[in-house]
């Protein structure tokens, strides 16, 4: 039972990747939230300085190019640091805090699948797939099939990646707001999205970037200060922090010795690691990035970034973890009458910071997660934006014919729609469970999405027939078991017992994936399929060499 009950802690931070965490507010810290004035400070300038760099942005956002993928006049140092803002979130910070709180060094086992996944994207996708797209991911995956089927199924599957993973940003962003600054959920849902709107509608690209990168340092900063006030406190003595931590805790020394989790079911384990690990090799806004950069180098040394930040700041999310067990574990100013972490257990990481830096590191690090959600959430809006507007409109409704300026104000139009549509679904899901909502981006990504980018660039034999059939089932199933599975079946549909037993489906669905694509594009013997196959040779060579990664084959 202690692994199945970590496996669902597990599940609640990583299919988040949002600030989920201050579901359980107590009402009172809900209703009557003190008023931080640095908090309300920071977030006041993070405001004026991103809506300063959107102005400025818009004046070079007027082209189509320019306004979905920064004309790839992005560094790659800087898209290395907007990759890992887009990745690293609150729940990150305060998620996988609570986890080392609560359970030790397990709860940084699941921290390698994400580094396995950004390992990954460096050497097998990166440069492949700035040589091969254009705007989106779909882009590769079509760029040698005929007919526009696949690319409305990628579509699809992208905007329901999408829409759910913007559900889980919203109601995070709304409970969270409505705790640390005392605005009422309906507004503060309303009120990112407005911010969103604003961001990417007007900025483009451009604005997206440097809010991510603004946002990624800005919790670099945060995370690095509470780290080092932390291990001040104990003489920058690590040894000595842990054993504080272990004479505390109720685990003892097993608190630094892993296998407490990987005890419990080994399934679940393998499906919340496989989600994380190949889920960020098919978000849709993930591998937009890649696009943004010159040319396929800048692409892998984005990837290379990306994942050297990312480990870093795992680094100081471990000290403070063990850090705040050693600060905060029995110490009754962090707990109500009841015994409870205030806030919630997801308000560990906020709490290790006002033990160290007191109320104003605590509102520094308020505004900054706040400031997570705004970035993370523009980001999704505009790879929405690009698959209604280029995938949907111009290449498989218009055949690739379509006006880039008819393009532009497509995506402008959408952003507004997904800005609606953000408060309405942030409304209608406020009481829902988060992680569920967001367990079916994650899960769809790595079961649909991944396996068709991977046989698209690697493997000869794949056929649109087969991508279309292989990737259509897979989704149907991904989404039937997650409906059967205990978060969607019992917490939100209120059923006794789950019919699927595992916290996600992915074990199973992913390979379900690769199999059905490549045994349906086997079983096609059809003329289209062989010169499908006969275009190999070319994007071959284009991927490998970026000769021609200027216009992408369009039928």
């Amino acid at each position: 039972m202690r692994g199945r009950a970590l496996i669902r802690g597990c599940a609640a931070v990583f299919a988040a990747l949002v600030p989920t965490a201050l579901k359980a507010v107590p009402p009172e810290m809900a209703s009557e939230p003190e008023t931080n004035i640095l908090a309300n400070l920071v977030f006041l300038a993070f405001v004026l300085i991103t809506f300063f760099i959107t102005w400025q942005a818009a004046k070079k956002s007027r082209s189509r190019e320019a306004f979905l993928t920064a004309g790839g006049n992005i560094s790659s140092a800087q898209n290395g640091f907007a990759l890992a803002g887009d990745f690293m979130s609150a729940a990150t910070l305060l998620g996988i805090t609570s986890l080392v709180f609560f359970r030790g060094v397990d709860g940084l086992v699941l921290t390698f699948p994400v580094i396995v996944g950004w390992t990954m994207a460096l050497i097998l996708v990166a440069e492949k797939l700035r040589n091969l797209g254009k705007f989106t991911f779909v882009d590769v995956i079509a760029y040698r099939f005929e007919g526009q089927a696949v690319r409305m199924l990628l579509v699809l599957s992208s905007l329901i990646v999408i829409l759910f993973y913007l559900i889980g940003q919203m109601v995070g962003a709304g409970k969270l707001i409505e705790l640390l600054f005392g605005i009422k959920y309906h507004f503060a849902v309303a009120l990112v999205s407005a911010m969103m709107i604003v961001y990417v509608y007007f900025g483009g690209m451009i604005a997206t970037t440097w809010v991510q990168m603004i946002k990624a340092a800005l919790l670099l900063i945060g995370g690095a200060f509470i780290a080092v006030l932390t291990l001040s406190a104990f003489n920058f003595d690590f040894s000595l922090l842990l054993n504080q931590a272990a004479s505390k805790h109720s685990l003892g020394q097993a608190i630094s010795t892993p296998g407490g989790w990987l005890e419990g079911d080994p399934v679940n384990v393998w499906t919340v690691g496989l989600t994380m690990a190949f889920g960020i090799m098919g978000l849709p806004h993930i591998l937009m990035r890649f696009l943004t950069v010159r040319d396929g180098v800048s692409a892998r040394l984005s990837a290379g970034y990306a994942t050297s930040i990312i480990a870093l700041f795992y680094v100081l999310v471990a000290i403070i973890g063990f850090g705040s067990i050693a600060l905060i574990w029995e110490n009754p100013e962090y707990y109500n009458a009841s015994g409870q972490l205030l806030g919630g257990g997801n308000m560990v990481a906020l709490h290790a910071a006002n033990a160290v830096g007191g109320s104003a590191l605590f509102g520094f690090m308020s505004a900054v997660a706040f400031a997570t959600i705004l970035a993370v959430v523009a980001g999704l809006t505009l790879s929405g934006a690009a698959a209604i507007a280029h995938d949907l409109y111009g290449v498989a409704i218009k055949r690739g014919q379509g006006d880039p300026q008819t393009e532009l104000k497509i995506s402008r139009i959408s952003i507004l729609g997904f800005g609606l549509a953000s408060i309405i679904l942030g409304i209608l899901f406020e009481q829902q469970n988060i992680a569920v909502i967001v367990a079916t981006a994650l899960a769809i990504a790595a079961s649909v999405n991944f396996p068709l980018l991977a046989l698209a660039i690697y493997w000869r034999g794949l056929t649109s027939r087969g991508a279309l059939f292989g990737g259509a089932i897979t989704l149907a199933v991904s989404l039937f078991l997650i409906i059967l599975s205990e978060g969607f079946w019992v917490q939100i549909l209120g059923n006794p017992e789950p019919l699927f037993p595992y916290v996600y489906p992915t074990v199973f669905t992913l390979p379900l994936g690769f199999v059905l694509v490549i045994a349906f594009s086997k079983l096609d013997r059809s003329e289209s399929s062989k010169a499908e196959r006969g275009r190999f040779t070319q994007q071959q060579i284009r991927a490998e060499t970026g000769l021609g990664a200027v216009d992408v084959i369009e039928h």
